[in-house]
């Protein structure tokens, strides 16, 4: 027979069973809120200290408000030492702290802790370059596992040190907290060094910072910043202080150069006159992007968005700028020269940094060499990739070189910046074509191929066009290749072609007779005004070998006279040694033509007329007077011995390099 009573009696055992497992959860639950927390401080105390290995105590006292995912831990005056080898004796020392530990985590030897709030700390943070922080908390300081993940923090007051020599950063940072300031109660000051770079910045912030994301809105902040020459004046909002993810802020950011934001920020841009510039700064993951950018550039406007990505190896800068209107003063920095007078005092609120008539009066050399020797820095052109295009609507102060208008596109991939296309309008036609410079070779490899088309030679020559002549087009090529650190060094070593011809055209009559030494000529245009001639051919033509260009054609031919040139340039040593030979086609007096010398340096040209010929004309001049004084004017007589050139051969000799060296550097500019 079935006991129907078993079911019956077991339920009142399960029961009883339930009720004291409740009751003994319940007892639990009373005992560790009513538990004497602080009774645990000195062995919490020995316990931190054991496991980190440096000092810690709670100077007061300790509690502890339980719940079900984690504990809010109450410190009552906190000191936490740094390791022995850092600089700052404590990593925290505060009036009082309180933070919030999530304690499932702590299975998987995990430390989050989602909130911490100080009230007058004084921290010392510090790093170093073999990986030790102190704010590692195993013994071993280098173990980024046993750094804890830290949510938000709130500071009520205090300071913060923070040393990474290896990086040359050195900062200290005061903090203040004042209610009355609205969404952003707490200020703070910072003075110190950073990239090695004297920093001082002040700004105001929320009271409460959040250092990891954990789904928190982004917290209001505003900082001006000024380290070395660059200063920075920012707002907006942070979503994430550690890694400064969710920046969303308006920025002002001027300085004397804006290659002094490489050591800043990492990001290798070229070397400028002083700037100003605004727009809007955001940053989501590892990419930043500066949009609506408006500012100036020295003299000159530009505008336009970049881009910054720092998820790959290499860090990519990309954009697009623009310049309504262009200065050319403005040019000098991206070659190595010093800004212009003009240039450095544009910008409002920049020191200007010294001129190129500055640093030469201190060199006190007026023989130096005038080609750039600013070296190329090879650590920039390898720091990171890039692809730029820039713009240029207009272009003034153009003096001896008008150029209309300019782009180009700047291209920087593992260590190779070329600038393809370049293209600028010059006196009404255009130069354009390419330039690579290879920085994973030192010296660098430079190469340049330049064509040029159509220029107006009444608008690139100035003093011609003040005389209101009317000169040809003006067709050429620069096809250069060698190597070099500096432009200087570069076209001390290169190798190519460069030739420039003109067909038929206009030119000053006055002015060929100039050159020519035409004296009879000369009074007879001043006397009567001057007329243009006929200008049928002109061809400037060179074979560039290791740094001298040796003249291969080197030509002017008009109706009335043939100008023509022999000699070299010795680009490495910046000297001249050229002979220009004149040959009037037509009958004249009063005539002492004689091959005309050009010498002197780059710097320093010199011209004056060859003695020997000239002398022998004055011999016979003396002779011829002493037997009758009109006999004289025979010794200057011009018969006219001049004639017309073979235009058609010496364009064709000015079209080719001649020698085996300047035809290989042609070639290897042109493959860039």
């Amino acid at each position: 027979m079935t006991d129907v009573r078993a079911p019956q009696l077991r339920l009142p055992i399960l029961l009883r069973i339930g009720a004291v497992l409740l009751g003994l959860l319940l007892t639990l639950l009373l005992v560790l809120v009513f538990f004497p927390w602080n009774m645990l401080r000195e062995p919490v105390n020995r316990y931190v200290s054991e496991r980190t290995g440096r000092k810690f105590e709670i100077t007061r006292r300790l509690d502890v408000d339980l719940g079900w995912r984690g504990a809010t831990i109450k410190l009552d005056g906190v000191e936490f030492a740094n390791p022995a080898w850092a600089r700052d004796p404590y990593l925290v020392k505060a009036e009082r702290a309180e933070f919030e530990l999530r304690l499932w985590p702590l299975l998987s030897r995990r430390v989050v802790i989602p909130r911490i709030a100080l009230v007058s700390p004084v921290l010392g943070l510090q790093m170093e370059e073999d990986g030790r922080r102190t704010w590692a908390l195993g013994k071993n300081t280098a173990d980024s596992g046993t750094a804890p993940v830290i949510g938000l923090l709130e500071v009520d007051n205090g300071s913060l040190d923070f040393l990474a020599g290896f990086r040359g950063v050195d900062l200290h940072a005061d903090f203040s907290f004042d209610s009355a300031q609205g969404d952003m109660p707490l200020t703070y000051r910072i003075k110190g060094r950073y990239q090695r770079q004297a920093l001082t910045a002040q700004g105001r912030t929320g009271n409460v910072l959040q250092i990891e994301s954990a789904g928190a809105p982004p917290f209001p902040i505003e900082i001006d910043a000024t380290a070395g020459r660059t200063r920075l004046k920012a707002q907006g909002t942070v979503a994430e202080l550690s890694t400064l993810d969710g920046v969303d802020a308006r920025f002002d950011l001027r300085g004397q150069n804006l290659g002094d934001l490489y050591p800043l920020l990492g990001i290798a841009l070229p070397q400028t006159s002083p700037y100003a510039l605004s727009g809007e700064l955001r940053k989501q993951a590892k990419q930043w992007n500066a949009i609506g950018i408006k500012g100036k550039l020295g003299l000159s406007d530009i505008g336009g968005d970049m881009r910054f990505d720092q998820s790959a190896k290499l860090p990519y800068l990309s954009g697009q700028l623009r310049s309504s209107v262009m200065d050319m003063d403005d040019l000098g920095p991206l070659i190595g020269l010093p800004p212009t007078e003009r240039s450095a005092n544009a910008v409002d609120g920049v020191a200007p940094p010294p001129t190129i008539t500055e640093v030469k009066r201190a060199r006190r050399d007026p023989g130096r060499k005038v080609l750039p020797t600013a070296t190329l820095d090879f650590e920039r052109l390898r720091a990171m990739n890039a692809d730029v295009k820039y713009t240029a609507d207009r272009i003034r102060n153009v003096r001896e070189l008008p150029l209309d208008q300019g782009a180009v596109q700047v291209k920087l991939k593992d260590g190779v910046l070329t600038l393809d296309p370049l293209k600028l309008g010059v006196a009404g036609g255009s130069l354009a074509g390419a330039i690579r410079i290879d920085g994973t070779r030192n010296p660098a490899d430079i190469r340049a191929a330049l064509d040029v088309r159509a220029m107006q030679l009444n608008r690139l020559i100035p003093k011609v066009e003040t005389m209101r002549t009317s000169f040809g087009k003006l067709d050429g090529r620069v096809n250069l290749a060698g190597q070099g650190n500096s432009v200087a060094s570069w076209m001390g070593s290169a190798s190519g072609d460069v030739a420039a011809l003109t067909g038929r055209g206009q030119f000053s009559n006055l002015l060929l007779e100039f050159m020519g030494l035409d004296g009879g000529e000369i009074i007879k245009f001043l006397l009567g005004g001057d007329r243009n001639v006929t200008l049928r051919c002109a061809a400037l033509a060179f074979d560039v070998d290791k740094g001298t260009m040796h003249s291969r054609s080197v030509m002017m031919d008009t109706e009335d006279t043939v100008f023509n040139a022999t000699g070299q340039a010795d680009l490495s040593k910046e000297t001249l040694d050229f002979v220009v030979r004149a040959q009037p086609k037509d009958m004249s007096i009063l005539s002492l033509r004689t091959p005309l010398h050009i010498g002197g340096t780059l710097g320093s040209p010199s011209a004056g007329v060859e003695a020997g010929p000239l002398a022998t004309r004055g011999a016979l001049a003396v002779v011829l007077g002493a037997i009758n004084p009109l006999l004289a004017l025979a010794a200057t007589v011009e018969t006219g011995p001049g004639t017309d050139a073979d235009c058609q051969e010496v364009m064709a000799t000015a079209k080719r390099p001649a020698s085996r060296e300047a035809a290989s550097g042609a070639a290897k500019a042109k493959k860039q």
